[in-house]
């Protein structure tokens, strides 16, 4: 589960987040909606103690990432707009390189592998380098190895960009799974059906702070408007809330 409470992050002079508060929940996904900068990536990046908080508080499973940020980690697979793949690995040996940073031994290596390929549908990429890779492929391999030591929370941003439509419904079953499992969850996205499909929960956030929290079903609701992404762009009261 992860807890956030009053965050707050300053750039200079540009305040990202000025009071941000949510708790997503294990077994959940969570839709992260907000329009183009409304911090949407920093606060992610927080989450996982990439960047400090100048105040607020954060839980990840009870651990605070700004006092134990290797702690926080050790449950969380985070996906960012960077992969970070190495061009001169093939897929395999990139996946390799990472279980052997988070302490995986030779054989659960090798069997988790296996696993996220088959999730993911690497078959055809696994033993191939990385280099020449089209966005989709690179964004699947950037997938496996946010899976690869199973961690109970997930911190997606934007994971479907430059997936085709096979690619985009492979990973959209691979999260319902996990969800089923018990995960917890974060997906920000500006794609309404994935919200509407796979997620319990929506936090909107404009301007730095949460402006709603709900079921996609509350969120219309609350607003009175039938379709989400109306909902959505009056929560948040700009049609830049739309832009994808």
């Amino acid at each position: 589960m992860i807890h956030v409470e009053d965050i707050h992050k300053r750039f200079g002079a540009v305040q990202a987040l000025a009071g941000v508060g949510f708790t997503a929940r294990d077994g959940q996904a969570t839709a992260l909606l907000g329009p183009n900068g409304a911090g949407k990536t920093t606060l992610l990046r927080t989450l996982v103690g990439l960047l400090q908080r100048d105040r607020g508080a954060v839980s990840i499973d009870g651990i605070d990432p700004a006092t134990d940020p290797m702690g926080a980690r050790r449950s969380i697979g985070l996906l960012t707009d960077q992969f970070g793949l190495y061009d001169r690995l093939s897929t395999r040996e990139y996946l390799t390189y990472f279980g052997q940073i988070n302490s995986m031994g030779k054989a659960a290596i090798a069997r988790r592998i296996g696993e996220v390929c088959e999730l993911l549908d690497l078959g055809d990429i696994l033993d191939r380098s990385t280099k020449g890779f089209s966005q989709g492929q690179r964004m699947k391999v950037a997938m496996a190895r946010t899976l690869l030591h199973r961690p109970r929370n997930l911190l997606l941003d934007e994971p479907t960009r430059g997936l085709d439509v096979m690619s985009t419904r492979a990973l959209r079953r691979a999260l319902a799974a996990l969800r089923s499992e018990g995960c917890c969850i974060i997906l920000a996205t500006h794609v309404m059906q994935e919200v509407t499909q796979l997620c319990d929960d929506v936090i909107v956030i404009a301007k730095g702070q949460t402006v709603a929290q709900g079921s996609p079903q509350d969120l219309c609701r609350q607003t009175g408007i039938a379709n989400l992404e109306d909902a959505f762009v009056h929560l948040v009261g700009t049609e830049e809330g739309i832009a994808a």
